[in-house]
């Protein structure tokens, strides 16, 4: 295989906004330096929300405008309503993704929104974006997809519904999170073919947590049926404030190790990921970092030929 799979690091904004400490702004730049110079090509920096909600990202604009600098870096910022997407698009991102949660409670508990009432804001977002005649993706980023701890199942027909009315809302892209650790090989599978019967390739992209070990086994079922970018965090922080015990992305040292095992390209080099970890190791020292490879090192048997882009 010569796949190339496009792997954006959230730790940033999902890392972070979801542990009490807060990252000082020059050890995120130091992060975003060192998440470039090992090959990563997409990041999620941060989030556009009140800072009183999260100071943890109360320095948004400063980190994009940081990131902004280094040349064919994707710039991607998560935003939860129109005040949002207006600074976002107002710092320069070259994505925003708009959380549309599927389950009701999640929503609620998440947007302060129905999820139908947010796919209404969503069309709002559409709207700015084309008002400010910008070229700014707009990705419909829908969590909860595959269960949530609110509500317990989500049924595959409201997924469907969520995305229906964020393609007719002018979404570019979709992607699916499993937000709460719900999702299983075989769900993942049945998923994403019912979406992509709706969605068609605007279905692009998975976000898995690691909260019960399924995130890479999900992930090479995804690989199977197409996708080709996936989200990751660094040391596997982060996860849900609004799901209890939902905590763990998927590792990106873990997923690029694997991904170049099997043969993908990915273009970031494992061994300058792991050296990224030291500074989350001396701004976050009281939080857990986690991850198979940098706890048993890399196999002698392991080559990337193929590291750097």
């Amino acid at each position: 295989m010569t796949d190339h799979v496009h792997i954006q690091e959230v730790g940033l904004r999902d890392g972070l906004q979801s542990i009490a400490t807060t990252m000082p702004t020059e050890a995120k730049m130091r992060w975003i330096r060192a998440a470039y110079d090992a090959g990563l090509r997409h990041i999620e920096v941060t989030s556009f929300v009140p800072p009183k909600l999260l100071p943890q990202l109360a320095d948004a604009a400063q980190i994009v405008a940081y990131a902004l600098q280094f040349d064919g870096l994707t710039v991607t910022a998560l935003v939860p309503n129109l005040k949002g997407a207006d600074n976002a698009l107002k710092a320069g991102v070259h994505r925003i993704v708009a959380p549309i949660s599927v389950s009701t409670q999640h929503s609620l508990a998440n947007v302060r929104r129905k999820p139908m009432e947010m796919v209404q804001e969503f069309a709002r977002m559409r709207e700015l974006i084309d008002a400010y005649g910008s070229s700014t993706t707009l990705i419909a980023g829908l969590s909860t997809v595959f269960g949530c701890t609110l509500q317990g199942e989500v049924p595959v027909d409201d997924v469907c519904d969520v995305v229906r009315g964020s393609l007719a809302a002018g979404a570019d892209t979709v992607a699916l999170a499993d937000t709460t650790g719900h999702a299983t090989p075989a769900q993942v599978q049945r998923v994403i073919a019912a979406v992509r019967a709706v969605a068609g390739e605007r279905l692009r992209s998975m976000h898995f947590h690691d909260t019960r070990g399924m995130g890479l086994a999900n992930t090479v079922i995804a690989l199977q049926s197409g996708i080709r970018e996936f989200d990751a965090s660094l040391a596997g922080i982060g996860g849900c404030p609004h799901a209890p015990g939902a905590t763990g992305n998927v590792v990106t040292e873990d997923l690029v190790f694997m991904l170049e095992s099997m043969g993908y390209h990915t273009g970031i080099s494992v061994e300058r990921l792991l050296a990224c970890r030291q500074i989350l190791a001396e701004a976050l020292p009281q939080e857990p970092l986690y991850g198979f490879i940098n706890r048993a090192g890399l196999p002698n048997t392991f080559t990337q030929q193929r590291a750097t882009q």
